[in-house]
């Protein structure tokens, strides 16, 4: 696909006020509010536009797989560090639309972390670049970091480039026996320490702890924490990764992004301890009560996601706190100056957009 059709149907649309609903590959419609408007399929536009390793970076056309960008970097012993989930056969324009981070994010950092750059066509059509190849390029308002988890309401993401890292020489997986509560310790002790720790997940009673380094600061940790590392590491961390573990089979699904140091909120149907006690997996709700839900992730300093649940739950729920009235205000100016007739992806982030 042309960049150029692209460009002429968001003209168009904006023309005739006609809602578009940007698509790569849809394995994320689950996620986020409304799925409302004309298709407008970018999947076609892709393709690597450079590559280079040795400046740790690479540029790819939105509707490039994740599978594909992956195998070239791994041909040289690189690697997306936030661990992306795919979901089957994900393009990296959706991966930064929705902002999802994997495991290893707890280490290397989210999404926008690792975004330097992007091509997009806004609302009227127009084609707008931000950022650059390296992080020194990015000066005053990190505009392409905004884009990273805005579900496509800002505009279309026609190229963006990302950062990348080495692989790690040595990794292993440690298995501990212990409730929640003595996960979120252990993994606020261990985390005040110089461990390289890459990963953690609790789930019915088992906490899986990543290691990834030097081999000798591997082999020391292996040894000062002890625990048992008779687990398949790669099939364990990919099942989170992709979220087919059994932790992640239930819906309603809430996801708690909370202070590591809060302790288990008053919600029962806990399923998993993400990101060294900083993510919390729920299954249901509060007597259904999805406002008390997110009332007890703001009274402990966090917030609540309504992560996966059917479509009318999300759409008359949303899935998503609401916006202090300021905050809100920022968010519609925001949406205004790049879609200034509100076609793109019109309440798939909030409601209010």
């Amino acid at each position: 696909m042309q960049l150029d059709t692209i460009v002429s149907a968001v003209k168009a649309a904006c023309e005739s006020r006609t809602p578009l609903r940007i698509r790569g590959a849809g394995c994320k419609d689950f996620y986020g509010g409304l799925l409302a408007g004309e298709v407008l399929d970018v999947s076609a536009h892709r393709g690597i536009v450079a590559y280079e390793p040795t400046e740790l970076y690479i540029t790819a056309k939105c509707g490039t797989p994740l599978a594909e960008i992956e195998v070239a970097l791994a041909e040289n012993g690189q690697m997306l560090a936030f661990e992306p989930p795919h979901f089957g056969s994900a393009t990296v324009g959706g991966c930064i639309a929705a902002g999802l981070s994997g495991p290893r994010r707890q280490q290397a950092g989210a999404v926008r972390d690792f975004v330097l750059g992007v091509k997009l066509i806004d609302g009227t059509g127009q084609m707008l670049n931000f950022g650059g190849q390296v992080m020194k390029n990015v000066a005053g308002y990190d505009v392409s970091r905004l884009i990273a988890g805005s579900l496509g309401t800002l505009g279309v993401i026609a190229e963006v480039t990302l950062k990348v890292l080495p692989r790690p020489v040595a990794e292993a997986t440690l298995v501990f026996e212990c409730d929640a509560a003595e996960a979120i310790r252990r993994l606020n002790d261990w985390g005040g320490q110089p461990l390289p720790i890459s990963a953690s997940f609790w789930h019915d009673g088992k906490l899986w702890l990543r290691l990834s380094g030097a081999q000798a600061a591997v082999e020391a940790a292996t040894s000062k924490l002890g625990g048992n590392s008779t687990v398949n590491p790669e099939k364990h961390w990919n099942s989170i990764r992709e979220q087919t573990h059994p932790a992640f089979a239930a819906s309603p699904l809430w996801r708690l992004a909370l202070p590591s140091t809060a302790p288990c909120p008053e919600l029962d149907g806990l399923r998993a301890i993400e990101w060294g006690g900083a993510l919390r997996w729920y299954a249901g709700a509060v007597d259904g009560d999805h406002a008390a839900v997110r009332a007890i992730a703001a009274s402990l300093g966090g917030h609540a996601v309504l992560y996966r649940a059917p479509e009318s739950l999300r759409c008359l729920e949303g899935p998503f706190a609401p916006l202090p009235p300021a905050l809100l205000a920022l968010h519609r100016r925001l949406k205004k100056a790049f879609d200034p007739q509100g076609i793109l992806n019109p309440g798939r982030l909030y409601a209010e957009f």
